[in-house]
């Protein structure tokens, strides 16, 4: 998981993340990664318009996020 977070902050690349909050809430996210710790990871989330530390532990799924495209 490192490894996709560690070419996100190279390549600029947003990802898609599913995350439980400390609250135990499930939220979809597009992120922006910034800096990446061992336990945790400081990324731009386009749901929140901020920039918010997030534990690698609670992420639930992240991949880089899809374009679509019209008329593919």
């Amino acid at each position: 998981m490192n490894g996709l977070l560690l070419r996100a902050v190279e390549t600029h690349e947003k990802l898609e993340m599913i995350y439980l909050s400390n609250k135990g809430e499930i939220t979809q996210r597009v992120i922006h990664v910034e800096k990446v710790g061992d336990q945790s990871f400081r990324a731009y989330c386009y749901t929140r318009k901020q920039v918010r530390t997030f534990k690698v532990s609670n992420i639930l799924s992240i991949a880089p996020l899809k374009m679509h495209r019209r008329g593919a």
